[in-house]
């Protein structure tokens, strides 16, 4: 996940190491009447929660025909789930009040995110196919033992496909960061080909939709490079009302359900703008800094040409220095007009990996890969321009609403990017994408998978 620029989440609790809340947890919902022990086993009284199902709106049948347990004997009602159940001779187990036993698949998530992040969270991630039973039942536990809100929203992933194909380890269709590394792919074309779909949307993983995400962002990083040769003239007022445009639409899209495909439209609409007016010469050097002042901005959430410039930026020290060599022989070549002596080490730097470009502004080289994306050799006098980020907003305050009204599957406009701080995932995303952003309030990081 780090070759994909996904911070490292600050907390990752072992369910072995947490036994205790957990007991804890179910000792507090059988004093409130939600759960009830049997035959060594404790379960939760699904019928003691009258709002049990507001997450998946499933009626009674259709959340006991798609219970993960079977109906056992020692159950008051078919849809009560278990909580604590014994450990026979040679299964791990640990020590209670009800015998040794071990806890049920949905108490651990509950018991944790309480643990590590106190009752009521921000935002809780999962794959779609988690929704019933395990979130549903999150909820009845956490909320039957705080009679506190437990997740103000939440974020269902959708399947990811392979070729057409339910990804999936008996099909071989499986394939890691590192696979697609070893075929020539960038992991960050790989960020951008996850991001071009909406998380509610199934996404179908393409080797041909790796070309169009490698075309794409190098497209993104050589606009950016023209944008460095742009030198003096006039501003532009068109240019502000350009990119306030493109900040809008960006905006926009991530305050509707954090709609990234949406996000990058807007970006490529300012390209496509940009490009138009550099070729009109209509762009001055203060237009060129506001534009890539607004890119900068737009990357601080998408974090795709940022993760390019450092893939671009890992050049061995050996290399390096060969590189840093042979670029100041071939500048003196040109300026003694020894122009063959000057492809001739653009060349053997060519078969190492590395392609030499003169332009107005400055020499350019690209590193190796399935396409090759431009970055910028700053001559001494020359500096990147960099954009502050505006600081966040502090988040507005909570809605005062029933219980359970926040239980929605979509962030809404003044959730996205303003205070959310706690947030956790269940159950894993196995063959699916994981959901792996990270929001910064300025009070600190929280990631989701």
């Amino acid at each position: 996940m780090g070759a994909l620029g996904v911070a490292p989440p600050d907390i990752a609790p072992h369910a072995t190491q947490e036994i205790a809340p957990m007991v804890a947890m179910i000792e507090r919902l059988i004093e409130h009447g939600n759960a009830y022990e049997a035959q060594g086993h404790v379960l939760f009284s699904v019928p003691s929660d009258p709002n049990y199902g507001i997450l998946s709106k499933r009626d009674r049948e259709h959340m006991i025909a798609g219970a993960r347990v079977e109906v056992a004997p020692y159950k008051r009602d078919p849809s009560d789930f278990v909580l604590w159940k014994p450990s026979p001779e040679g299964v791990i187990g640990w020590d209670s009040r009800w015998g040794r036993g071990r806890p049920g698949w949905h108490i651990e998530c509950s018991a944790m995110i309480e643990r590590h992040f106190g009752e009521t969270i921000d935002v809780h991630g999962g794959g779609l196919d988690l929704i019933f039973p395990h979130h549903e039942n999150e909820i009845a536990q956490a909320e039957g033992a705080t009679k506190q809100l437990f997740s103000r929203f939440w974020v269902h992933v959708e399947h990811l496909f392979v070729e057409n194909e339910k990804m999936s380890k008996s099909i071989g269709n499986v394939h890691t960061v590192p696979d697609v590394v070893a075929k020539g792919y960038r992991a960050s074309a790989l960020r951008y080909l996850l991001l071009s779909s909406h998380y509610r949307k199934q996404l179908n993983f393409t080797w041909a939709g790796m070309d169009q995400a490698e075309e794409s962002l190098r497209r993104v990083v050589d606009f950016l490079a023209r944008l460095d040769d742009v030198r003096g003239g006039e501003a532009h007022p068109d240019v502000d009302a350009m990119v306030a445009k493109a900040r809008s639409a960006f905006r926009q899209a991530l305050e509707s359900d954090l709609n990234t495909a949406a996000a990058l439209a807007a970006i490529f609409d300012l390209i496509t703008e940009g490009n138009t007016a550099i070729d009109a010469k209509r762009l001055g050097a203060a237009d060129a800094a506001l534009i890539r002042g607004a890119i900068d901005e737009f990357d601080r959430v998408l974090g795709v040409v940022s993760l390019r410039r450092a893939e671009d930026s890992v050049i061995p020290d050996e290399l390096r220095q060969e590189m840093e060599r042979l670029i100041e022989e071939r500048k003196a070549a040109k300026q003694r007009r020894d122009f063959a002596a000057a492809d001739k080490i653009r060349d053997d730097l060519a078969k190492r990996g590395i392609l030499l470009e003169d332009h107005p502004g400055g020499l350019h080289h690209r590193r190796p890969g399935r396409r090759f994306s431009r970055r910028r050799v700053l001559l001494p006098d020359a500096a990147p321009h960099r954009a502050r980020a505006k600081p966040a907003a502090p988040p507005g305050p909570g809605d005062p609403g029933a219980r359970r009204a926040r239980h929605v599957q979509a962030l809404p406009a003044a959730g996205v990017g303003r205070g959310l701080r706690r947030a956790a995932g269940g159950g894993g995303l196995r063959g699916k994408r994981s959901f792996g952003a990270s929001l910064d309030s300025g009070g600190g990081r929280s990631t989701r998978t």
